[in-house]
């Protein structure tokens, strides 16, 4: 009877381990190339690392990187995007702190990153010559399983922000005519819904005043909710309120918070857990960083002021005011993403240069990174999805196996 409970006893899949510690102890804190190894060690590997409950949890660990993307010349007069996470974190290796994690090929002139969510991504294309809404196309994809799809659907509309709706776990993406101010006949300047692997076009939902200032920056997904800046006239006085407008991703409607009052245009990101505002001066010399102390009773506390080493940015680099410029962070540090000419330049909270990378058509987004190995549903429910294929491949044009 012990030879019989032995043999219906599962073999280990790792010797002298638990598999309750080996899979959730040790395989779900492996970084996502590392897992992808170990899945062809043995199926029982493969298999412990392949459920749904484990990639979840496997997701909740990775670390959310500032998103940029490389863009370089192919042969038939397209383009490559290269999709690369920053990851500035310490121990990493510089020479690995900006590496390509997937690329996709177009056919146009113009290709760039929309929006990011959850691990997955939203490119636009479209022909640098044309000037008309129906030339611009939108597809999703997933680096990390190199999933993608066209979303012929949504030719017409431009891209304001990509969210999961909590009540029904769907990604959905909001949307407004592609040409705010002379619309499609009958669309108006409303928003629109469409949820990723639907069939139906997408869905009106009204908010006309939204419309015009949705389109004016990306947004910031915090606490299920979206946020966009509203630009504001100089304040009057310090105790001035500013406003951002927010867009309740369970709900689905439009509302109005507090904010502090900043001249000109302030640009919104995520800190350690709180929701961070930046502003400007005129000549882009200081940044005013303020964080939400109490995000539910709309209160702000200003925590510091970085001012930028100008006249070593401009002397080696080229730095200008109209340099490209986004606030990102990694835990409670701040950090100064600056894309001048050909540079790619790391600025810490005290002003200091921090690294340094030479990219000739590197660009920067205010969206972050945080790769995920689950397997979508909704992609094949798309026309045109493939895997692991052309136009979404892994960096050396290969196949990467996930």
């Amino acid at each position: 009877m012990a030879a019989a409970a032995a043999r219906e006893r599962p073999t280990p899949l790792h010797a002298g381990l638990p598999d309750e510690i080996f899979i959730w102890e040790i395989l779900l804190r492996l970084p996502l190339k590392a897992l992808l190894r170990c899945r062809a060690v043995c199926r029982g590997w493969r298999r412990a690392t392949s459920s749904r409950d484990f990639l979840l949890a496997h997701h909740g660990r990775q670390p959310s990187l500032p998103l940029l993307y490389d863009r370089t010349n192919n042969d038939d007069g397209g383009v490559f995007l290269d999709i690369m996470p920053l990851d500035h974190r310490a121990g990493v290796a510089a020479a690995a702190q900006l590496q390509p994690i997937a690329r996709f090929a177009s056919s146009h002139s113009f290709v760039r990153v929309e929006a990011s969510c959850d691990g997955l991504i939203i490119v636009g294309t479209v022909a640098a010559n044309s000037v008309s809404s129906g030339d611009r196309h939108l597809s999703v994809c997933n680096p990390a399983t190199r999933q993608y799809a066209p979303l012929p659907l949504l030719t017409g509309f431009t891209l304001a922000g990509m969210y999961r709706h909590p009540p029904t776990g769907e990604y959905r993406l909001l949307l407004y005519p592609d040409d705010l101010y002379e619309p499609p006949p009958g669309s108006g300047y409303d928003c629109y819904l469409y949820a990723l692997g639907s069939r139906e076009p997408p869905r009106h939902i009204g908010w006309p005043e939204a419309a015009e200032v949705i389109h004016t920056l990306d947004p910031v997904l915090f606490r299920d909710n979206m946020h966009w800046p509203i630009e504001e006239d100089e304040p009057e006085s310090e105790s001035e309120s500013g406003m951002i407008m927010v867009f309740d991703t369970t709900a689905e409607v439009f509302g109005h918070m507090r904010a502090p009052a900043v001249p000109g245009v302030a640009e919104l990101f995520e800190m350690d857990e709180m929701m961070g505002l930046a502003s400007f001066n005129d000549e882009v010399t200081t940044v005013d960083i303020w964080t939400t102390k109490d995000y539910d009773g709309e209160v702000w506390a200003f925590r510091y002021q970085v001012g930028l080493p100008v006249a070593e940015l401009t002397t080696r680099f080229g730095f200008d005011k109209y340099s490209n410029l986004v606030v990102s962070s990694w835990g409670d540090d701040v950090l100064l993403l600056v894309q001048s000419g050909e540079w790619l330049l790391q600025i810490g909270i005290n002003g200091k240069l921090v690294a340094t990378f030479h990219r000739k058509l590197l660009g920067i987004t205010s969206f972050r990174l945080k790769q995920n190995l689950v397997t979508h549903t909704f992609f094949p429910m798309l026309e045109g999805y493939v895997v692991n294929t052309w136009p979404f491949m892994s960096p050396d044009d290969s196949v990467v196996n996930t």
